[in-house]
């Protein structure tokens, strides 16, 4: 069966990060304008994309760089979801409370309203990824989001291993994964190994939009910082893991692909992963390892 065409453009800012907060920020917008310009409708930035990434160390100074949803970078990123009438995905470092911080992503709407937010769920303690220092688990669970285009989902970067994030989201009714970024090599890392870690985060999502029979967007960042060289890439990728378009791996870039949305129905009828799920039999995904 045919299904008619639902078409909308969406874009990824890949960008290079600075120390100075207002130049981020700005330097985001001019490449959400720059989205903007090629027709996109929906638009996501990369993880934290406000600051150089501050989890390759603990250090408690890095605090003062959250702030609150509502606050002034969500303020920026709907005056200009509203100027330019689209919808935006945006990463920010949260402050919940004293002592309670998140790392958050928003959905921002064509008048510039707040339409939602997730919570990174899945967070890392890895060399340079100290991320469990600063950031707490997420509490709202995996979520959609409907928008003037499309019903998004958000996750953020290290969820972005996890198939059971993938399919949550995409159990409620998202289309499009958009995954916000911040991933690259350390100088530590063996001859090689960035490369296939590199091949095997874009294999990845490109499964979970197989396996979902969604579209992917990811967002990542570019450059040095510190002691990591983050790998850009950045790419958009439709239900049969086909990749609509990729950025380099070293320059800002504002990423758009057109996306035809009733792929999804076409590419479902035809392999009905949703149809054929044993959900009688996944119990024992709930424990953390079956001894």
């Amino acid at each position: 069966m045919t299904e008619e065409s639902r078409i909308v453009r969406v874009g990824v800012v890949q960008m290079r990060m600075h120390e100075d907060v207002g130049t981020n920020v700005k330097r985001c917008i001019d490449l959400i304008h720059r989205a903007a310009d090629q027709g996109a409708q929906i638009i996501s930035t990369p993880e934290l994309f406000s600051s150089l990434y501050f989890c390759q160390k603990e250090d408690a100074a890095y605090f003062d760089l959250a702030e609150s949803i509502p606050g002034p970078t969500t303020d920026a990123l709907s005056k200009v979801a509203k100027e330019r009438g689209i919808t935006l995905v945006g990463s920010l470092f949260e402050k919940r409370a004293p002592g309670l911080f998140h790392n958050t992503a928003v959905v921002i709407d064509e008048n510039g309203a707040l339409v939602g937010k997730y919570r990174k769920m899945h967070i890392p303690d890895d060399p340079n990824y100290y991320e469990k220092f600063y950031f707490t688990p997420g509490d709202l669970g995996f979520r959609a989001f409907p928008t003037k285009h499309a019903k998004v989902g958000t996750l953020v970067c290290w969820d972005q291993w996890f198939p059971e994030g993938a399919r949550l989201t995409a159990m409620r009714g998202a289309e499009v994964l958009f995954y916000p970024t911040a991933i690259g090599a350390g100088a530590h890392e063996s001859a090689g190994i960035p490369e296939k870690q590199r091949q095997a985060w874009i294999t990845i999502q490109r499964a979970h939009a197989i396996a979902n029979g969604v579209f992917v967007s990811v967002a990542n960042r570019v450059g040095k910082e510190g002691d990591m060289r983050f790998w850009g890439s950045s790419f958009i990728c439709g239900p049969l893991g086909e990749v609509l378009a990729q950025a380099s791996d070293d320059k800002e870039e504002a990423l758009v692909a057109t996306l035809d949305l009733a792929d999804i129905d076409v590419v479902r009828q035809g392999w009905p992963f949703f149809r054929d799920r044993r959900i009688d039999a996944y119990a024992d995904l709930s424990q953390r390892f079956l001894d």
